[in-house]
């Protein structure tokens, strides 16, 4: 099915990429990618504004300083981050959450520094995935076409809120696909693609997500989510209450066990071995007693 748009995509110079009613079906994905093509510069991802100053500091706090703890590690992940160059307007769009959303600005470096360790992991050529595809710090742009009103909101969401919010996963493939002169790039397939699910129950296609590489931005994306501040959330997951729930997923089979597997592994500090790895399903933690997501109101 051809996905159609909901609400309009702007960059954030306000040009309109597309109106509200578009459908993204091949012709009019082409004509957004011919528009942008050659058009933008790429620059080095950590050498901008203060990300590798901020990255550090996130990195040393916990839960991360656990995952990031081993020094031999820590430099091999920064020697594979350090080759990662981003289109010129991603990050216009960074320095646009550093300043309006401190919580997305986070969660971006964050998940893109948990993609780069689990990927060393688990994908073979993992240094030509990495360099090529900047995907993970991209995976969010989409939210520079959602109201900040929505992105800042403590209380639970409207339906035409939520509606609202669940436009970024479209709105970001059509950034992408603008600004890299190609609707097939991997980055813009992951800034659609990462709230689908294996089995289906994601959005904003319902499809059947297979891809490794997608999955393990997901589930970077979904723990992050858990164990950071967040505006909905005044209190975060703690880190038993997060893998529970990362676990509860897989049995749901929205995520993969390979994936978890990897997480639970740098979170136990052993050596990653996908037959090695046990993860109980027993349930111990608590989950923070006020939190609005999930919660709709009526409009």
């Amino acid at each position: 099915m051809t996905p159609i748009l909901n609400y309009p995509v702007y960059t954030l110079d306000g040009q309109q990429l597309l109106s509200a009613g578009a459908q993204l079906d091949e012709a009019t994905l082409q004509k957004v990618a011919a528009a942008g093509r050659d058009r933008y510069q790429f620059r080095t991802f950590l050498d901008h504004g203060s990300i590798r100053h901020d990255l550090l500091k996130y990195m040393t706090n916990r839960p991360y300083s656990v995952l990031f703890g081993d020094s031999e590690t820590q430099r091999e992940l920064w020697t594979m981050m350090e080759e990662v160059s981003i289109i010129a307007p991603c990050l216009d769009a960074i320095d646009y959450f550093q300043q309006q959303d401190f919580y997305t600005y986070r969660h971006i470096l964050m998940v893109f520094a948990m993609t780069t360790l689990l990927t060393r992991d688990l994908i073979p050529d993992c240094r030509d995935w990495i360099r090529e595809s900047f995907a993970s710090p991209t995976h969010d742009i989409g939210k520079t076409c959602v109201p900040l009103e929505v992105l800042r909101k403590t209380t639970p969401l409207t339906r035409r809120e939520r509606l609202r919010l669940k436009h970024h996963p479209l709105a970001g493939y059509v950034l992408l696909c603008h600004y890299l002169g190609d609707h097939n790039h991997f980055a813009a397939r992951v800034a659609r693609d990462h709230h689908e699910r294996k089995n289906g129950s994601g959005y904003p296609r319902g499809i059947l997500d297979t891809d490794p590489m997608v999955e393990i931005i997901t589930v970077c994306d979904i723990y992050d989510a858990l164990v950071s501040p967040r505006p909905y959330r005044p209190q975060s997951y703690d880190n038993r209450s997060a893998i529970e729930e990362i676990t509860r997923l897989a049995e749901c089979g929205e995520i993969g066990w390979y994936v978890v597997k990897a997480l639970v592994a740098h979170n136990r500090q052993v050596a990653y071995d996908p037959n090695e790895i046990w993860v109980t399903d027993e349930k111990r933690g608590t989950p923070p007693a006020v939190n609005a997501y999930g919660i709709l109101l009526d409009d």
